[in-house]
């Protein structure tokens, strides 16, 4: 393989552009598979533009150093791949050609390395990739590639659930339906969590969030979503909380999932959210952001946040796609070639309507 190279997205400075890297080698317990199916993910946007920001904010969390930013990044950590060979130190437990998906981490020298966001571990937005054997997981039921992909994120929002730990009193709110709202909407249908009130200010957004469950949908720009908490039994202020508690009135408790992301949105919740809500914050808002701690006090709220997912709940949800409990074709927006990535970053960084886009570097 000395000198042999493969095309991939590269984050090359501040922009990314699609050229020849070296190929890919195995190291002990790890496969070559080939790209079937990559997602481009809010983080890979991030990471083009802003890079060295996230390589100091994961210093500030503790996380290893694994990203050298003056070097070339291959992203890509949302994929589907169909295995070519196996490396040094593998048992073959599934043959060449065989589908699969992974949670994308690789062992390294320094602990667990998340592919994609390391430069030493490559991500899928190229037309090869190594895998760890252990944690691969074969794609089930002819599942297509391009919804196996979507495991990964839709992962997110399993687990965003499953910290909430909503009980069958629950009214959740989805605040942002982008790919990672929509699949907390999905993670709480499953579970038989409702009703779900959705709020986003796009159309196309509002419909797909009502074609995968949620039962009130709304335009943040036209009402606020906090305007329903009355009439499903969860006293929307100090005042009514306090007359529901002195009468013995039933209540129903309040989990809001905020899935935006930018500043000012937790102070938002503050405010405008139920007391004793549960906030889960699943939204990655990477700038600094302020609130004032007293009304969540005053409110007896409650603040989770949440990243990522276990390997069981990864595993569910591929499960779940596989048996068809979730209709992955609800998010997929749209499927591109690899030549096509850096125009659809653009697409994606722009307001509008996509959800989830798929690059298919075999194209």
């Amino acid at each position: 393989m000395s000198g042999a190279t493969m095309r991939a997205a590269v984050r090359r400075g501040a922009a990314l552009t699609v050229a020849e890297v070296p190929d890919v080698v195995p190291e002990a317990g790890q496969v070559v598979a080939r790209t079937l199916a990559c997602g481009i993910c809010g983080s890979d946007l991030h990471a083009v533009h802003h890079l060295e920001h996230g390589v100091e904010i994961g210093r500030r969390c503790g996380a290893p150093d694994t990203i050298d930013p003056a070097q070339d990044l291959v992203l890509g950590h949302e994929f589907c791949a169909e295995i070519l060979d196996h490396g040094p130190g593998t048992e073959k437990r599934f043959a060449a050609g065989t589908r699969v998906v992974s949670t994308p981490f690789a062992f390294g020298p320094l602990g667990a390395e998340l592919i994609g966001f390391s430069t030493r571990y490559r991500g899928a937005l190229a037309e090869r990739v190594v895998l760890t054997e252990a944690l691969l997981l074969p794609v089930p039921n002819g599942l297509p590639s391009e919804i196996a992909a979507l495991t990964e994120p839709l992962s997110v929002g399993t687990h965003a659930v499953a910290v909430a730990n909503p009980g069958p009193g629950s009214v959740a709110m989805v605040i942002g339906c982008g790919p990672i709202g929509l699949a907390v909407i999905v993670a709480l249908k499953r579970r038989g969590i409702g009703p779900i009130i959705a709020a986003d200010f796009s159309p196309a957004r509002r419909a797909r969030a009502e074609r995968l469950g949620a039962d009130i949908v709304v335009d943040p720009a036209a009402t606020s979503p906090h305007d329903h908490w009355e009439a499903l039994d969860v006293p929307a202020t100090l005042a009514t909380f306090g007359v529901a508690q002195l009468s013995g009135r039933s209540m129903r408790d309040a989990i809001v999932f905020e899935c935006v992301g930018v500043p000012g949105m937790l102070q938002n919740l503050l405010e405008q959210a139920p007391p004793l809500a549960h906030i889960v914050v699943v939204g990655a808002c990477m700038e600094d952001d302020r609130i004032l701690p007293v009304l969540g006090i005053n409110k007896q709220m409650r603040f989770s946040f949440v990243w990522a997912y276990s390997q069981g709940e990864f595993a569910d949800t591929l499960h779940a796609l596989g048996e068809g409990a979730i209709d992955g074709s609800a998010f997929l927006t749209d499927r591109v070639g690899l030549g096509e990535a850096p125009a659809a970053f653009e697409r994606l960084a722009a307001p509008g309507d996509q959800v989830k886009i798929v690059v298919e570097p075999w194209r």
